[in-house]
């Protein structure tokens, strides 16, 4: 795996690279994580595609984000990405809170996406605001980050604490799977300064950008391929793709698995992504031959 820094007009994205052969795969982290979620997975989809772990703006090594951060500018951060990298159409793959950013991303650049993977991922306007509503399961965490100012009082200098003793045991089923190094490089970023601004502004946006959503989903749906692939949330990722797209849609539900898929199964999740862009990308390919 190679590091780079992508310098894009308003940020610098750290980005991770590997494999040289393929159709490209574009993976895309959530909270509270960086690209570091996915360095189990790497090695085994880039034994036959090339493959790109971004952290977003205001999270890992990426540039910190402005108090105005959302996920349009999460988004249109990775079409400035893609075209930087000179790979699209992509696999997109995104999990957990970036989902509002890789809809964006797929709804207004269709051109930059071949497929969508969704894991464990929801949309406001679609259910996902629900996940704050305390009363009735809810967590109180996207509360606390959505509220001005909350998150540099309670979570600054608590990083690791926060991360190891609430986010990761509380949403993982496999034992040992998220070990105490993996937790200290994920508590690195987020202790540097303005290290939450990131989560952020993508949970503001959670809260705020349902009408939204519902607006682009209505002006035009998805129409590449998606593959859902549930764990913990069950069904939620199934449900809430089969609701903004016309295309194919393909379920994976991984039994036994907590939230932290990528980390948690990497070899059931390569093998679920790879069975599935190896369809997408034979269609591709019988459709521009026309054999």
């Amino acid at each position: 795996m190679r590091h780079h820094t992508a310098q894009l007009d308003g940020a610098d994205l750290h980005y991770v690279s590997a494999g040289t052969a393929g159709s490209p795969i574009l993976l895309v982290h959530g909270f509270p994580e960086t690209w570091w979620a996915f360095h189990k997975v790497i090695p085994l989809l880039a034994s036959t595609h090339r493959v790109f772990a971004v952290d977003l703006r205001g999270f890992g090594d990426s540039s910190t984000a402005a108090d105005d951060h959302d996920s349009a500018t999460a988004a249109e951060d990775l079409h400035r990405l893609i075209e930087h990298l000179g790979v699209g159409p992509v696999h997109v793959t995104g999990q957990d809170i970036s989902g509002g950013t890789v809809f964006r991303l797929a709804a207004t650049h269709p051109e930059d996406v071949r497929s969508v993977t969704a894991i464990e991922m929801g949309l406001a306007g679609f259910g996902l605001e629900g996940l704050a509503d305390i009363t009735h399961g809810g967590s109180w965490h996207i509360g606390a980050l959505a509220a001005p100012g909350i998150p540099e009082l309670l979570f600054a200098g608590r990083e690791r604490e926060l991360l190891g003793r609430w986010a990761f045991p509380s949403m993982t089923a496999v034992a040992g799977s998220i070990t105490d190094a993996d937790v200290d490089e994920f508590a690195r970023t987020y202790a540097r300064p303005d290290g939450w601004r990131g989560a952020v502004g993508l949970y503001r946006s959670m809260l705020a950008e349902g009408d939204e959503l519902r607006a682009l989903a209505e002006a035009g749906p998805l129409t590449m391929p998606v593959l859902a692939v549930g764990a913990g949330g069950g069904p939620f990722t199934a449900a809430t793709v089969g609701q903004v797209t016309t295309g194919e849609i393909t379920v994976v539900q991984l039994d036994g698995v907590g939230h932290y898929v990528a980390m948690e199964a990497p070899d059931e999740l390569s093998a679920a992504i790879l069975d599935f862009v190896r369809v997408v990308d034979e269609a591709v390919r019988v459709a521009q031959s026309g054999t």
